[in-house]
């Protein structure tokens, strides 16, 4: 009779472990997931100042050459 006590509550350790392990699973399922979504978030982000950058470079010769022309800055 004890073996089949023994057995009944190995099976049922193993019941709730693999149902621990299938939300541990899914979980792990849904980070990487937001994970993603973040790394494509931060790839946009990184596109924008770039351009951002590209576009203020010509404005920054400008101004420097103004201050130059203008005495404001020394040479």
């Amino acid at each position: 009779m004890s073996d089949k006590v023994t057995n009944e509550l190995i099976y049922e350790t193993l019941k709730r472990m693999q149902k621990t392990l299938s939300l541990h699973t899914q979980y792990h399922l849904e980070t990487k997931e937001r994970l993603g979504l973040v790394e494509y978030q931060m790839g946009g982000i990184t596109a924008q100042y770039a351009s951002i950058s590209k576009r203020l470079d010509p404005v920054d010769e400008r101004l420097t050459r103004i201050e130059k022309r203008l005495d404001l800055v020394e040479a």
